[in-house]
């Protein structure tokens, strides 16, 4: 199986034994990978359509086949007690959501400290979505605040396919980066149901307070 190399400046974990399990399971699975992810030192990645728990395993199988490090975001009370080492091996990223400016601000001042860092978010929030609600934003004002590109990367069920989509730089506009997101996006099949071919914005589309 032919997996696109990731560049000396990604952050990387793992190494031949992580590769080959990966490798592996995708093969098994059926899966591919398509696209390669920058040479970049920082950026967020989202990944969706997300509508079954396969997804995780799909996801989980992709990153060790690249050796990608990819943190995700988890609440800082889970550092507390018996699970503050998995959290820790897990890559996951502690944030205090009572913090002055939220989740989105603790993410983006860990992402400005970092000299690497690669943020995973699934921006429809949940997999059962309610009808119409839309992605939610948090994922963009994190990319938009810290300076970072966007990387989407699509699991098209269709095809068996991992794609990995071109970085999106983020623009004053909102609408205008999601409108470029949808076009990578249209048409992808999930395990449940497919993408609509313009993504609406979510309740929580607003401006929020950037972090010093």
């Amino acid at each position: 199986m032919s997996i696109p190399p990731l560049g000396p400046r990604c952050d990387q974990r793992g190494g031949p034994i992580s590769r080959f399990i990966g490798r592996v399971a995708l093969r098994l699975l059926g899966w591919r990978v398509s696209g390669a992810y920058p040479n970049l030192e920082k950026f967020v990645t989202i990944g969706a359509p997300h509508s079954s728990n396969y997804d995780f395993i799909l996801a989980m199988a992709a990153i060790l086949a690249l050796d990608l490090r990819i943190r995700i975001m988890g609440k800082h009370t889970l550092f507390k007690g018996p699970l503050a080492p998995i959290m820790r091996w897990c890559d996951v990223l502690p944030v205090d959501r009572r913090a002055a400016h939220g989740a989105v601000g603790e993410c983006v001042g860990a992402i400005k400290a970092a000299d690497r860092m690669v943020v995973g978010i699934a921006p429809e929030g949940t997999r059962m979505p309610k009808e119409g609600a839309g992605w939610k934003t948090g994922f963009w004002h994190i990319a938009r605040q810290a300076g970072v590109p966007i990387i989407p990367v699509a699991l098209d069920y269709a095809t068996r396919t991992i794609r990995i989509g071109n970085a999106v730089e983020t623009t004053e506009s909102l609408e205008a980066d999601f409108a470029k997101l949808s076009a990578f996006y249209g048409g992808v099949k999930g395990a449940r149901r497919q993408l609509p071919v313009s993504i609406p914005i979510g309740g929580n589309g607003r401006a929020q307070k950037p972090v010093p």
